[in-house]
């Protein structure tokens, strides 16, 4: 599935993903491959995402919202860096 991190001055990274976690304001919310639509409102928190090549990426985030749509999933905050895992 593919995965956008949007922040106002871009995209901070955009690329395929197994699985993503997100903070979402209800909490941690798992994301596979199929996932049912949604529109979610986001905390301050890290989105962790396992790519498909094997790798963990973190990215400590600011509040927003995710959208996930026919395997697309958007990640728009006001802010977002990428840490180490």
């Amino acid at each position: 599935m593919l995965l956008e991190i949007v922040v106002p001055s871009g995209v901070v990274w955009k690329g395929e993903a197994e699985q993503v976690r997100i903070p979402s304001a209800n909490g941690e919310m798992g994301v596979l491959p199929g996932h049912t639509p949604l529109m979610a409102a986001l905390k301050s928190g890290f989105v962790v995402v396992d790519t498909r090549d094997g790798n963990t990426l973190g990215f400590a985030v600011t509040r927003g919202l995710a959208t996930v749509d026919s395997d697309h999933i958007y990640v728009v905050v006001e802010s977002a860096e990428q840490e180490t895992v």
